[in-house]
């Protein structure tokens, strides 16, 4: 009979340490919720980061636990939509239906639609298709189906106006 424990040891521990990707996600989760309370509070941005990184990042609140997050990443995300929001809004105002302006969207939409164009014109070293997956996540854990879609498609708009790394669409056929 084979003794399993070892394996079984060495795979509890590689679940107990989270990928870096996980803790990335957890990251840009936190960081639309910031920017959401940053829009919606007024509060300013490094009284919000030092919040989260203080008190809500890998911390229980209230009975919830928030998942451990790559703090780095999200002060980037954070502090590097707040920087290029002058870039970012007109970029994905341009990239929303006509009858659709910037304003007219729901705040936590906003939030995640900035947070991911912050990041396809800003880390390069990330690939598109990471980042458009990882904030359709992020756009699931407050919707249900319509809003998903819309970030998929503002942010694949995006990503093909301002990346390189985005395979083109298959050309349509007529007929």
């Amino acid at each position: 009979m084979v003794d399993r424990k070892p394996a079984e040891t060495a795979a509890a521990q590689g679940a107990a340490r989270p990928k870096q990707a996980n803790k990335r996600g957890a990251a840009r989760l936190a960081a639309v919720q910031a920017l959401y309370q940053m829009d919606v509070g007024g509060t300013p941005l490094l009284e919000t980061v030092a919040e989260y990184e203080s008190f809500r990042l890998g911390r229980e609140i209230d009975g919830e636990t928030y998942r451990d997050a790559d703090a780095a990443w999200f002060r980037d995300i954070v502090s590097g939509v707040v920087r290029k929001q002058r870039e970012i809004d007109p970029a994905v105002h341009q990239s929303l239906p006509e009858d659709w302006p910037l304003s007219r969207l729901d705040t936590t939409l906003r939030a995640i639609l900035r947070a991911g164009t912050y990041e396809i014109l800003t880390r390069p070293d990330v690939p598109v298709a990471v980042i458009v997956t990882e904030y359709i996540d992020v756009a699931r854990a407050f919707y249900a189906e319509e809003e998903p879609r819309l970030v998929n498609a503002v942010l694949d708009r995006i990503a093909r106006e301002h990346r390189t790394d985005v395979s083109p669409r298959p050309a349509r056929k007529d007929g």
